[in-house]
């Protein structure tokens, strides 16, 4: 007999009927009805006692639950959340044994558990392991040493479009190269801006930014196709710390500029789009700065004389290198293993040399890590603190 989900009831009944007028006998019905004789004596006493009521499906969860925190405990412990709204699982339970001391409290563990249950905490967000760069951060001494580049933190405008703006900069002359909104902040959009900026102004030789995509990754060397791009015009990327804006400080101050001095609103898109072509003319010729003797970074700055060709060029290896591409897979061929390094650099040539701390890796002049006995890349990353609850306010 096939036992489908839908009626089910009605064929226990069948059972139960069968059995009571007489028609079968226990260890028949039990054969035809294909269960087991305790089953059968089962639906036969729910019958009984219940009628059809009896036969409906019960839960198979336990009635009861081991180790559970007693109801008033918990209330006890939200209570306190709630008086104390920035505390901890470990803040609430060192308060509640100072005040409760006869009682014998759950662990932090449970605690957090009961308060998680209730919507009162949160995790934290893992930070990125990136990995850690060979580069102090270049200082600029003349136009076009350094570019900055950067978001511009958003706002929603009157029409509901979140308003972003990729922010160009040039480091030492404050120049604002760029303010444009993207329509994807994304490698290609970014490169675009970049590239009519780069047929404008020709090249740097730095470009800074912070860690957010598209402008790292967690790839060795935190290398993104962004930087890949930036490094075969000839530019070299740099990557703050992160949690470090300050290290960024002449490009964050711009965007403090342009929100302090009224050119951030809550207008339209096109609005707002007009008013950054007005902040860019402002900042660059109109606005004097401190820095610079108030003179205007308009008045300064000059395009560089590393002219842009249009073209992206294959990184090159001395000879104290080996040369390895990376294929498809992310994997680059070595001493005949395979040694992974990113998906990243999928079609990218890497360079090997023997160093006293041994084989080094490197993309261009980044260093990428130290490939291990067992052909593995040895990446150094930036220590990241543990991810610890976080307690949502009252």
């Amino acid at each position: 007999m096939a036992w489908g989900e839908n009626g089910v009831e009605f064929k226990r009944n069948l059972f139960c009927q069968a059995i009571l007028s007489g028609e079968l006998k226990m260890s028949v019905a039990c054969r035809q009805f294909q269960i087991s004789r305790p089953t059968g004596y089962e639906w036969l006493s729910r019958y009984k006692k219940d009628g059809l009521v009896g036969l409906v499906n019960r839960s198979s969860s336990r009635l009861t639950q081991a180790n559970k925190t007693p109801t008033d405990i918990e209330d006890c412990i939200i209570l306190t959340k709630m008086e104390y709204k920035y505390f901890g699982p470990d803040k609430i339970y060192i308060k509640l044994r100072e005040r409760y001391p006869n009682i014998e409290w759950p662990q932090t563990t449970t605690i957090y558990n009961i308060l998680k249950k209730n919507g009162l905490v949160q995790p934290r967000r893992l930070r990125r392991l990136l990995a850690t760069v060979n580069k102090n951060l270049q200082s600029s001494e003349r136009p076009n040493d350094v570019w900055c580049m950067d978001f511009k933190g958003w706002h929603m405008t009157s029409d509901q479009v979140k308003f972003d703006p990729f922010t160009l900069t040039d480091h030492e002359s404050r120049y604002l190269i760029r303010c444009n909104k993207l329509k994807s902040n994304n490698t290609e959009h970014v490169w675009s801006v970049l590239e009519t900026a780069f047929r404008e102004y020709a090249l740097p030789n730095f470009i800074r930014s912070d860690n957010g995509p598209p402008f790292a990754t967690c790839c060795p060397g935190r290398l993104s196709k962004l930087s890949i791009m930036l490094i075969k015009a000839g530019i070299t990327p740099q990557w703050i710390e992160p949690g470090n804006p300050q290290e960024n400080g002449r490009h964050e101050r711009m965007h403090l500029t342009m929100k302090q001095e009224g050119f951030v609103l809550g207008t339209s898109l096109k609005e707002q789009i007009e008013i950054m072509d007005e902040f860019i003319e402002y900042y660059n010729f109109e606005r004097p700065h401190e820095a610079l003797n108030q003179k205007t970074p308009g008045s300064i700055y000059v395009p560089s004389n590393r002219v842009w060709t249009g073209k992206l060029n294959p990184v090159e290896y001395s000879s104290e290198y080996k040369a390895a591409l990376v294929k498809s897979c992310g994997k680059a061929f070595w001493k005949g293993s395979e040694i992974y390094v990113s998906r990243v650099l999928e079609g990218e040539r890497v360079g090997i040399k023997e160093t006293e701390k041994g084989f080094e890796m490197y993309y261009a002049t980044m260093f990428l890590g130290i490939i291990t006995k067992d052909f593995k890349l040895d990446v150094a990353r930036r220590k990241t603190r543990n991810c610890v609850p976080k307690v949502k306010e009252g």
